[in-house]
């Protein structure tokens, strides 16, 4: 029960972005009452087996099968060897699934984003005063921002990269067949950023020019499209001066200005795709984020950001203040989660099969020091006694070894959802994870053949 508790406080604190309305979950009477049935239940049965075949033992082969100093007979030998298998198995096959989350983890780390993500502040800000008013709030804002000690650039975005945000919209294509119905259209994701975002977040330009502060509202309407919008709709050609339209072709369109090199915006898992990013003064957006690149680190300037965007509106809201790590954290919450739980569960589960194996042995070899004795007083060397033992708990291991790597290569299956750039059944996890084992579980056999090695023949056979 003392368990329970610290265990869920620690799951919010390492699940917190990972599983929604984490914060209200609590231990109550009810988990604990639940967690008392089943010990108890677990209690009775475990005690009701032994409880069975000590009923039904004959006591003549009882005496045939084990002398006095014997502690258990061959059957319950076998009995707790296929439990600790099962344990083995089990065990192996949690491991094997953090050993492919890991390496997942290692793999994404190694992705180029398309963009930078140190020293990058993130807040959405809101300004709710009147539509009149919005383009004077914003300008001053970058001003402002802009101007603090330690920024370097500051722009306002809607699609920050890994937040989810990004405007659905349908649109038709300079040089692709004239669309007859709606659901002929192209569909892709719209951003919208102010001048010095792709400065600010490292964006490389390929070709064009950027958004200046003269593409508002009375200017006509321009777009920067990605390198993959480019190859796919204009291979080995260039999108620039090229139009689009949402609206229909007898309408003005939106002439493409700029190509920008590739980003995984929407998820680093993803290659990325095509995506079209227009100037925030033509595509007012009421809900947004304000991006600021400084030169140390970003958390230093929170409070003056939030100080300048409030002596310009008391109104304006400020929320979701983050750096672009948090934002990028967040994002791969749930994969750090199933990666931190099966680690736990691991660890959890590798004590006690790593126990389970040092009493199967420490039973065995209690129960044979008759034979271990006759084997010494026949001339068997301490050699000979270690690599019995040895091989009794290799057979013990290898055999759960085996059974875990083939229900690791099943149940792995299910983290593929989560998996990046390594297979459910990856060779090298499995090699690894195995060796790994049976290499530590071998350490667990050291006190169990430590104890046989000192058995004393004369002393062994006398009481037997």
């Amino acid at each position: 029960m003392g368990l329970a508790f610290g265990v869920v406080k620690l799951f919010k604190l390492i699940a917190v972005h990972a599983i929604a309305r984490l914060d209200g979950v609590t231990a109550g009477w009810a988990v604990l009452g639940w967690g008392l049935g089943a010990a108890l239940l677990a209690s009775v049965f475990a005690g009701a087996l032994p409880a069975l075949r000590a009923f039904r033992l004959d006591p003549m082969e009882v005496l045939k099968n084990a002398g006095p100093k014997g502690t258990a007979g061959i059957g319950e030998r076998r009995l707790l060897r296929g439990v600790t298998m099962v344990q083995t198995a089990l065990t192996l096959a949690l491991l094997v699934g953090a050993g492919l989350l890991i390496r997942t983890m290692v793999n994404i780390a190694k992705v180029p984003s398309g963009y930078n993500m140190g020293r990058i502040l993130t807040m959405s800000v809101t300004e709710v005063q009147s539509f009149s008013t919005w383009g004077s709030f914003h300008r001053q804002a970058l001003e402002r921002v802009a101007a603090l000690p330690g920024v370097q650039y500051a722009a306002f975005a809607w699609g920050v990269p890994l937040t989810g945000n990004n405007w659905p919209a349908t649109l038709e294509i300079e040089g692709q067949p004239p669309a007859v119905k709606e659901s002929d259209k192209v569909a892709l994701p719209f951003r919208a950023v102010t001048p010095d975002y792709f400065k600010l977040m490292g964006i490389a330009l390929l070709d064009g020019r950027e958004f200046r502060s003269t593409d508002d509202d009375k200017a006509p309407k321009v777009a920067i499209a990605n390198q993959a919008f480019a190859n796919r709709y204009f291979p080995k050609q260039s999108p620039i001066g090229r139009k689009l339209w949402m609206d229909g072709r007898d309408k003005p369109g939106i002439e493409i200005i700029g190509e920008i090199s590739n980003g995984r915006t929407d998820d680093l898992t993803e290659e990325a795709s095509p995506e079209i990013y227009l100037p925030l003064w033509q595509a007012t957006a009421f809900s947004k984020h304000l991006v600021v690149r400084t030169t140390a680190d970003p958390r230093a300037v929170v409070v003056a950001v939030q100080r300048e965007l409030h002596a310009i509106d008391p109104t304006a809201a400020v929320e979701n203040v983050k750096t672009l790590e948090q934002i990028r954290d967040d994002s791969l919450a749930s994969r750090t989660f199933a990666m931190q739980l099966l680690i736990g569960f691991s660890i959890v589960g590798s004590a006690l099969t790593l126990v389970g194996v040092y009493g199967v042995l420490s039973l065995s070899v209690a129960s044979r020091r008759r034979e271990l004795a006759i084997r010494s007083a026949l001339g068997a060397r301490q050699m000979d006694i270690r690599r019995l033992i040895f091989g009794e708990g290799f057979q013990l291991i290898g055999g759960g070894v085996v059974a875990g790597v083939a229900l690791a290569m099943v149940l792995s299956r299910v983290l593929r959802s989560f998996l990046f750039e390594v297979q459910p059944s990856d060779p090298v996890t499995l090699a690894l994870v195995g060796a790994l084992f049976v290499g530590v579980a071998l350490l667990a056999c050291w006190v169990p053949v430590r104890r046989a090695e000192r058995v004393d023949p004369l002393e062994a056979l006398r009481y037997e």
